[in-house]
């Protein structure tokens, strides 16, 4: 099993009905990709970019669509409370169909995040988003302009087409300092 790619990985930690499998697949992953993915309810059109890099995923589902960038969080947000001896805010997030979790991103608690939402880079969600949004900072969101895909589309830029764009952008920028 050990040289199965990322994505190889991914499908046996997810979806095979073998715990030792399981177990396995989720150790390389961690040792290889610095990730941990624990979701009882993922569909297979998930997708984590940069192999899902420095990543920590624990959520109740991940809908059609999802699409989740490097060193994000999902897990819990639950306290205990000592007067009432019981655990408070118990569940993980559940992120409906076509969300992007952009970098660094954290999703917290028994959160919905609204179909067709993105979540920025750095943003720390620890409340219900509604669909078709822009989650940013802390708790923060407005609704997505529909004429924009934000992060993430399938027709994606080549990271070549990137890399001349900022080449080209470094001639600019030492051009005007001189």
């Amino acid at each position: 099993m050990k040289n199965k790619t990322f994505e190889e990985l991914l499908n046996i930690n997810c979806f095979s009905e073998n715990g030792m499998e399981q177990r396995e697949a989720a150790e390389l992953l961690e040792k290889h990709y610095c990730c941990e993915i624990h979701c009882p309810d993922m569909d297979k059109s998930v997708l984590f970019a940069h192999h899902a890099r420095g990543c920590t995923i624990v959520a109740a589902k991940l809908c059609k669509g999802v699409v989740i960038y490097q060193n994000v969080t999902l897990g819990s947000n639950m306290k205990y409370d000592k007067l009432k001896q019981e655990w408070q805010n118990v569940g993980s997030p559940i992120l409906d169909e076509n969300v992007i979790v952009s970098d660094g991103a954290k999703i917290l608690g028994p959160v919905v995040i609204g179909k067709n939402t993105v979540v920025g880079a750095g943003a720390i969600i620890t409340i219900d988003i509604p669909e078709n949004s822009v989650a940013y900072g802390v708790n923060q969101y407005k609704l997505k302009n529909p004429d924009f895909d934000l992060v993430f589309n399938s027709n994606m830029i080549s990271g070549e087409e990137i890399m001349k764009i900022d080449r080209q952008r470094v001639i600019d920028f030492d051009k005007s300092k001189q």
